[in-house]
Order: structure tokens, then C-alpha cells, then sequence
């Protein structure tokens, strides 16, 4: 594309725009108004304008939209054998499986098309990939997978469920608020979202210097100074992304070591433009409209100081996105699913958990599918007992 051209003053609109949530309620807002026409200008308007800092998932998400086979708005109750909700490797590897045993399986992908896997720029440790790959590209690889053997992955958002407690009962669900189905199995791979530090200077700078994902902002701070939070493999992985594009990176870890794995640590140490400073927590993210610094604290000797940056980036963790199924299926206190055994069988027969909505212990891609892979057994095994 030639003849576009950011001042600075564009730069820092777009900084404090929080695109990665323009983004998803964009793309929403257009399923919910199901104007073919529309949503391809708003992709054409969307590439045009974002082109130079494309974060991974849109155009996937977009192009989804575009080829929904059920653009417009259903008023009958679809019956199907095996819905997925949510994708990412959990979700993926119960298609291909659920597939491959004639369930004819309708994937719902969530907002997020691939799940966190997409925000993840280099994946070295998923078997198969000898030169590694990044987390984009392994999800599509696994999508067209799914698909190969005829699972429709559908881009929406399950609103609203009703679980039957009887074996052999019938699971009602609605997507986006319109449209009804009836399953008689659900794999619910739904995953978990970022946690934030929950200070007032934060919140109120999400998507002006505060972000959830480097992959998705780094490009704003190229050649500026920026912060990580956080003490495991994410944090991490987030601090190397960003010393490939930043000036200089400093990592915040509130204790006085890190948890992260050795592989990740030795990353962080060998990288020269990162920092790390232990026993040290944000006390205020200063800035009016975009962030312009970090207020420090040492835990241990109370001291405080100022560091400059532009940028804040948050990773200290996720919660469950479970939110939907409270006061249905049984969970632990922090909302991940409970399964049975080592099974993926939830509390209620014919529904069943797979990956990071059921996984706080390992959290890992290989795991997750590995865990998709036994939920869409444990569903096939459930409909076979049926008959």
C-alpha cells in the first residue's frame, strides 16, 4: 500500500484508541447487522487504515464473516451431534477427532479465532514443528485440519446456555443472541483471558499505553521504553517479543525470583536491552491520557521511584472464561472447570472440558490438545453408550 503516511499526531490517537478491542466489538457489530456488503467495506477500511501494525486474528476473523455460509439470521433450532465452543489447540483437536467419528461437529471460535495461541510469536516445543512455527500459523494449520474432515467453524459467541442434567438430554444454546441450537454433546474449550493489576491509573489507561498484549500494541513502542509485569513464561516471552522492537524493556517481578521456566530465563538474561527488577510493584501508572511512566515501589525497603516509558504491558496471569457456565457445571474457586478423573467429563452427562478452561497446572498447547483429543472421545463414547 503507498501514500499513507502517519504524523505523530495520528500515532498517538491510534496508541490510545485500544485497537485490539475496536477490533473484536467491531467485527461483532458487524455479524449482528449481517450486511455482506458492509463488512467488506469495513474490511477494506480496517486493512487500509491498520495495515502497518495488522494484529494477528482479524483478518481471520473477518474473512470468517465473509464466508459464513449463515449470513442471515436463523429463525429454527439447528439439531446437531457434537458444538464446540471455542478454538485454540483444545478446541481444534476435538474437531479433527470428533470429525474423523462422524459427529459432523459446528465449532463456535469465540471473539478470539485460535484462541491465546495467537498472540504467541514463536512456539519451538509443539512436536511436529522441527524449525518451530509462531501461534498463527500453527491455528491455521490445525483449522484447515478441522476442516479437512468436515467440521464448520463458525465465527460467534455463545450468549446463553441451558444444560440438560439427564443422560441422553438435549443441551440448548443460543449464538449471539439469535441464533438457537440443540446438542446432544457440548466440548466447551473456551480457555482464559488476561488478569490485570486492577489499580484505578491502570484501568483507566487500557488502550492508552496499557496492554494485555505485546504482540498485538508492541508495534506502537518501537524504538521507546517499556514495562512488563509478571514473573512466569509469559512475562517472559512478552519482554523478548518486545526487546526486538523497543529501545529498552523492564521486567517488574514482584518477588525476588522469577518463575518462568529456565529455557525462558536464559532468553531474558541473554538479551541485552531487558531489565529486571525483583521485590518491585507498580504503585501508579502515571500519565493523563497515554502512559507516560511507571511509579515503582521496592516491597521490601518501600522505596519508590519514577521510570519513564511509554508503554505498560500486563502479564501476571489469566482467569477462566467460565462466566457462562457459573451455577451450571461444578468449578473450582478460581472459575476453571472441574473434570472428572482423567476424564473431561464435567458434573452434567454429555458435556465435557477440554484445554486452559480446565488446566491451571500446565497451560500448555500440547497439553490442551492432548485434552481436546479426550473430549472428543469421551463424547463419542458418551452417544455410542446411548444407543
Amino acid at each position: 500500500m503507498t501514500g499513507l503516511r502517519y504524523t505523530p499526531k495520528m500515532i498517538a490517537h491510534l496508541r490510545s484508541a485500544n485497537i485490539h478491542s475496536f477490533c473484536k466489538k467491531a467485527i461483532k457489530l458487524m455479524f449482528i447487522i449481517q450486511d455482506k456488503s458492509l463488512i467488506k467495506l469495513s474490511y477494506i477500511f480496517i486493512v487500509k487504515t491498520y495495515k502497518q501494525f495488522y494484529f494477528i486474528g482479524i483478518k481471520n476473523n473477518i474473512f470468517a464473516l465473509l464466508n459464513h455460509r449463515n449470513i442471515k439470521m436463523s429463525d429454527t433450532i439447528e439439531k446437531i451431534k457434537c458444538l464446540i465452543i471455542g478454538s485454540g489447540p483444545a478446541g481444534y483437536t476435538a474437531a479433527i477427532y470428533a470429525a474423523r467419528a462422524d459427529m459432523n461437529p459446528i465449532m463456535y471460535t469465540g471473539m478470539q479465532m485460535g484462541g491465546q495461541l495467537t498472540t504467541t510469536t514463536e512456539v519451538d516445543n509443539f512436536p511436529g514443528y522441527a524449525e518451530g512455527t509462531d501461534g498463527p500459523a500453527m491455528m491455521e494449520d490445525l483449522k484447515k485440519q478441522a476442516e479437512r474432515f468436515g467440521t464448520e467453524v463458525r465465527f460467534g459467541l455463545v450468549t446463553k446456555v441451558t444444560l440438560s442434567d439427564k443422560v441422553g438430554g438435549i443441551h440448548k444454546v443460543v449464538v449471539d443472541e439469535s441464533r438457537h441450537i440443540e446438542a446432544e454433546t457440548i466440548i466447551i474449550s473456551t480457555g482464559a483471558t488476561a488478569k490485570y493489576l486492577g489499580i484505578e491509573s491502570e484501568q483507566r489507561l487500557i488502550g492508552g499505553g496499557v496492554s494485555a498484549c505485546a504482540t498485538c500494541d508492541g508495534f506502537f513502542y518501537k524504538g521507546q521504553d517499556v514495562v512488563v509485569v509478571g514473573a512466569g513464561d509469559t512475562a517472559a516471552e512478552e519482554a523478548t517479543y518486545l526487546a526486538n522492537i523497543c529501545s529498552k524493556v523492564t521486567i517488574l517481578v514482584r518477588k525476588d525470583f522469577m518463575r518462568a521456566s529456565k529455557a525462558m530465563q536464559h532468553r531474558v538474561e541473554k538479551t541485552k536491552n531487558i531489565e529486571v527488577l525483583y521485590n518491585t510493584e507498580i504503585e501508579e501508572v502515571l500519565g493523563s491520557n497515554v502512559v507516560e511512566g511507571v511509579r515503582v515501589i521496592n516491597n521490601k525497603t518501600k522505596d519508590t521511584h519514577n521510570i519513564n516509558v511509554t508503554g505498560v504491558f500486563i502479564a501476571i496471569g489469566h482467569t477462566p472464561n467460565s462466566d457462562l457456565f457459573k451455577g451450571v457445571l461444578d468449578m473450582d474457586d478460581t472459575g476453571y472447570l472441574i473434570t472428572q478423573g482423567k476424564t473431561t467429563k464435567t458434573n452434567l452427562p454429555g458435556v465435557f472440558a477440554a484445554g486452559d478452561i480446565q488446566d491451571k497446572e500446565y497451560r500448555q498447547a500440547v497439553t490442551a490438545a492432548g485434552t481436546g483429543c479426550m473430549a472428543a472421545l469421551d463424547a463419542e463414547r458418551y452417544i455410542g453408550a446411548l444407543k
